[in-house]
């Protein structure tokens, strides 16, 4: 992650998303791990594409960033267990939870 590269970036976040819904125990096992995931999150998390009145392709392909790291912060929120979002919040100021309480 720390290349920032956006393949690698995107090939990553897509094995975390798969790691973290074959066995909730995984979401929860990557909690002590937020310290060093999170912050290329943060830095990343903005990173979508503006394409105004054109045709977004990367939805389908899920080749934007920004949304990837969203839906991977959500998962790792939702698998995570109790302790899940307390962290992801300190790492990640504007994240918003997206449990309902």
């Amino acid at each position: 992650l720390n290349t920032r590269d956006a393949d690698i970036v995107q090939t990553t976040l897509k094995i975390l998303q798969t790691m973290v819904k074959a066995d909730p125990r995984v979401g929860e096992a990557l909690v002590p791990y937020y310290r060093q995931l999170l912050p290329i999150f943060n830095l990343l998390k903005n990173k979508n594409r503006n394409s105004g009145d054109a045709i977004d392709y990367s939805q389908r392909k899920r080749n934007n960033i920004g949304e990837l790291i969203h839906e991977t912060l959500e998962m790792l929120e939702m698998y995570g267990g109790q302790d899940a979002y307390i962290n992801i919040k300190y790492m990640i100021p504007t994240y918003e939870s997206c449990m309902v309480v």
